[in-house]
């Protein structure tokens, strides 16, 4: 999910590299355990809500908050680290970040 810098994340780039990050925590038992314990997500209703901003949303701030987490997501993707940012604008809009 390379792209130029002076071009903008589309509302669908931004849910799909959510969904990246989220595959990408699914693929770690303590990092999905600790993701949906502090969202409040039971693991039988991640598929439901996968797809959902307020999930989408708490995936990127999630990765956000760890920069190790963060570095080792885009090292293993080939992820820009500075496209999660702007894809979280995206997706709650610039008022709220």
């Amino acid at each position: 999910m390379l792209r130029p810098k002076s071009q903008r994340l589309s509302e669908d780039q931004a849910e799909s590299l959510a969904l990246q990050v989220l595959t990408f925590l699914l693929a770690d038992a303590k990092q999905i355990s600790r993701f949906l314990a502090l969202t409040g997500t039971a693991p039988q209703d991640l598929r439901d809500v996968a797809t959902t901003r307020e999930l989408q949303v708490a995936t990127l701030e999630y990765l956000l908050s760890d920069e190790g987490l963060l570095l080792t997501f885009c090292q293993e993707t080939g992820v820009d680290p500075t496209t999660i940012a702007p894809a979280l604008r995206v997706l709650t809009g610039p008022s709220e970040l």
